[in-house]
């Protein structure tokens, strides 16, 4: 049994095996109750399910829903078999499967936490009352026994929740520290040999000139791209989620700054996608209104339950009902690339704009 799961399996057996010697003594000490071979039968039965139980739950292929069903059928049925057994109920008698019958509720508990403990400590009791009804009234049924059920149930299959919440936190902190010591060991040797390289390259072609300085220039962008690329520490966000400043740093660029929190900016992975490319959209417009090597930048922060990403410019700025008229016009570029996908978000868009003092696009989500 690998994982954290493990322990709680072996503890259901040891508790299935004790709990079967339990009832055992209890039926050596009445004498075969009133019928023994009856009893020898359930007894029997008991004592197969209790080794083919601890057999099946160490494997993790077998564990699901149909052991569970199969597990549960066959712990009331010997509980049912009870009064076969002993027969007519008398008060303070135990059924003959003694506290056997908590096998089955501590399997459903670790299995899908305490909301199916409870499940099936709410089934295995009912069983149980219905044997104990007497005359009289709900008031003579003992309920000390279907409370403890209850309890082992719901704490039981809480811890193995967390337990097992815990082992999926340190399995994503190992990935992302062997990521890390990899992705050191890579830069180490990028910096040794392809940034040197391309630092020549351009220092080279600045000194050279003409189309060589026009290399350079590349070299140089694509040099400052993969240091940025190589700084980068993604965390493993949760499943279903992503980090935004990671999205963002793909951006980074010789003439794209990129600032953002170093503490991951989670948000849903549809959600950051569409903001990633709302930020994609405003670059686009950067580099089409301002020149391929104007300059941009983009900040990320996270505060009071909104995910705020703002991309400024210095370019010649927008003209008051210049937005209007574009997307009166057919050109959604602002309206639709960058407006309604925040809007979709549930988030707002802001511009700051105007002539000859460059542009500000503000982007605010929910957080959650």
């Amino acid at each position: 049994m690998a994982g954290i799961e493990g322990p709680f399996w072996r503890a259901v057996a040891v508790f299935r095996v004790a709990s079967l010697v339990y009832s055992v003594v209890l039926f050596a000490r009445a004498g075969g109750y009133a019928h023994p071979a009856v009893g020898g039968v359930v007894i029997g039965v008991m004592a197969l399910w209790t080794a083919a139980t601890i057999f099946a739950y160490s494997v993790e292929e077998f564990r699901g829903r149909p052991l569970l069903a199969a597990d549960m059928l066959v712990t009331v049925g010997c509980l049912l078999a009870s009064p076969a057994v002993q027969g007519p109920y008398r008060p303070g008698d135990l059924p003959v499967t003694g506290t056997w019958i908590g096998g089955a509720v501590l399997a459903w508990a670790v299995y899908g936490g305490r909301r199916a403990g409870a499940v099936a400590a709410l089934i295995v009791s009912s069983a149980d009352l219905w044997l104990r009804a007497v005359p009289g009234g709900l008031e003579t049924l003992p309920v000390n026994g279907t409370v403890l059920l209850f309890l082992a149930g719901a704490v039981v299959g809480h811890v193995a929740r967390l337990a097992r919440s815990a082992e999926e936190r340190m399995q994503r902190a190992i990935e992302m520290e062997a990521a890390g010591r990899e992705r050191e060991r890579l830069a180490r040797g990028i910096h040794d040999s392809v940034l040197q390289v391309l630092a020549l390259v351009q220092r080279r072609g600045q000194e050279i000139g003409g189309e060589a300085a026009e290399l350079g220039r590349l070299a140089g962008e694509q040099e400052a791209a993969l240091r940025e690329l190589v700084r980068l520490r993604p965390e493993p966000p949760a499943a279903g989620s992503a980090d935004l400043g990671a999205l963002l740093h793909r951006y980074g660029s010789a003439t794209v700054t990129v600032s953002a929190p170093a503490t991951p900016l989670t948000l849903s992975a549809v959600a950051a996608a569409e903001v990633s490319a709302a930020v994609g959209a405003a670059l686009d417009n950067v580099a089409r209104h301002c020149g391929e090597r104007a300059p941009a930048w983009v900040f990320a922060e996270a505060d009071d339950g909104l995910v705020t990403v703002t991309v400024r410019d210095e370019g010649p700025g927008i003209a008051p009902g210049r937005l209007e008229e574009a997307a009166a016009d057919g050109r959604l570029g602002v309206a639709q690339s960058i407006r309604g996908r925040i809007a979709d978000l549930g988030g707002t868009v802001t511009v700051i704009s105007a002539p000859g003092r460059g542009t500000e696009i503000e982007m605010s989500v929910p957080a959650g």
